[in-house]
């Protein structure tokens, strides 16, 4: 009787873990590097509780900023040093995942039930921020992750309620450099850490540290077939094709979104420069897309599907080098382009493009005449 009570109970906390953590945002991230050292990062966006309406926001340099806290925009105050394009959310200024002119780029990820931010203290205002402005802050301000990890010392990041969840955002987040150095920024206990990021990805909850350690239970796959065995005289061979994949995880809990991205990033095919790698990079993320139905934002959320097609709102792919995004999004497939270094970054004032003109996709019809 005792056994089956354990039991009974070791399962439902693994399904209340896992309900959890699958209810919630699940976006991917990756970071794959060409063999001309070029990097392309690129994330899935994925909210189903309601589309986020994004859009691309170009910020100018030399651009106010003013953070956020519990009092209201009395927060840290800063100037951009450098152009940004980014995508937003919320139809606000709010920058979600962007590129700066230097080729840096900057990502926030949900990170529910284990953010903990520093508490507010009126007195220090002027160094605080809160999660939906460091984006914003990091890549107006830096060209390198050195810099970031020395820039955002002193800085004091708090929560503020978001009025369209009626919470404080949770996040984390993936900052890379052109050169592909990659750090993981989380605010773990009110203590903000960072984790080099060496495999170049993230995911959701729990924190970095515990993603990495996982990976340990996965060190037997690889991308080269299984052998065959004999087994008293019966031989036994792979099915099919990827058998040395067998026990990859296949669900969408970000601990199993982490180990399938590293097993895809890590067997890779080999690409020469950025351009070719920013296929690469989307073939990899379309592992990810989920429909409506399988990630339907937060707990406790309430949600609005109306014209929404799928969870995955939409996927981008940063080219670090040649400092171009491509994107593609939930009502159309079609790869889109902003080019940074043909943007005048010195208007006064943000400003932003419509992902998409029309919420259906384009498709081109080949039929043969008759």
């Amino acid at each position: 009787m005792f056994g089956r009570k354990l039991t009974g109970w070791l399962t439902g906390t693994l399904l209340l873990f896992l309900f959890c953590f699958a209810s919630a945002e699940a976006c991917t991230g990756v970071r794959l590097v060409a063999e001309d050292g070029s990097c392309v990062y690129g994330r899935s966006m994925e909210w189903g509780a309601f589309d986020l309406n994004s859009r691309v926001a170009i910020v100018p340099r030399g651009y106010a900023f003013r953070g956020l806290t519990p009092d209201g925009n009395n927060g840290k105050a800063w100037e951009s040093v450098y152009g940004v394009v980014a995508l937003d959310m919320l139809k606000k200024d709010t920058l979600s995942d962007g590129m700066n002119e230097k080729g840096l780029t900057a990502g926030l990820f949900y990170h529910p039930g284990t953010a903990e931010y520093m508490a507010y203290d009126p007195v220090n205002a002027k160094d605080t921020i809160t999660a939906v402005d460091v984006v914003a802050y990091i890549l107006t301000q830096y060209a390198t992750v050195d810099e970031v990890k020395k820039g955002m010392d002193g800085v004091r990041l708090v929560a503020v309620v978001e009025e369209a969840l009626e919470m404080p955002v949770d996040a984390h987040w993936i900052v890379t450099e052109p050169s592909g150095k990659s750090v993981v920024i989380e605010c773990l206990k009110g203590k903000i850490r960072f984790f080099d990021n060496p495999l170049g990805v993230i995911t959701n909850s729990p924190s970095y540290d515990w993603h990495m350690t996982n990976l340990r239970n996965y060190v037997k796959l690889t991308s080269e077939e299984a052998p065959s065995k004999d087994i008293e005289g019966v031989a036994l061979n792979p099915t099919g094709g990827a058998s040395g994949m067998v026990g990859l995880p296949g669900d969408f809990t970000p601990p199993s979104r982490f180990v399938r991205a590293v097993a895809w990033t890590q067997t890779a095919r080999p690409t020469k420069h950025s351009s070719e790698t920013v296929y690469e990079v989307f073939r990899i993320l379309d592992n990810f897309n989920l429909p409506l139905g399988t990630g339907e934002g937060s707990d406790g959320i309430k949600g609005d599907l109306k014209g929404m097609r799928s969870t995955t709102l939409w996927t981008t792919a940063w080219d670090q080098h040649e400092h171009k995004l491509y994107f593609h999004t939930q009502h159309n497939r079609r790869v889109r382009k902003v080019d940074l270094d043909r943007i005048d970054f010195t208007k006064n004032m943000i400003w932003h493009i419509t992902l998409d003109s029309k919420k259906e996709q384009d498709v081109w019809d080949i039929t043969p005449s008759v």
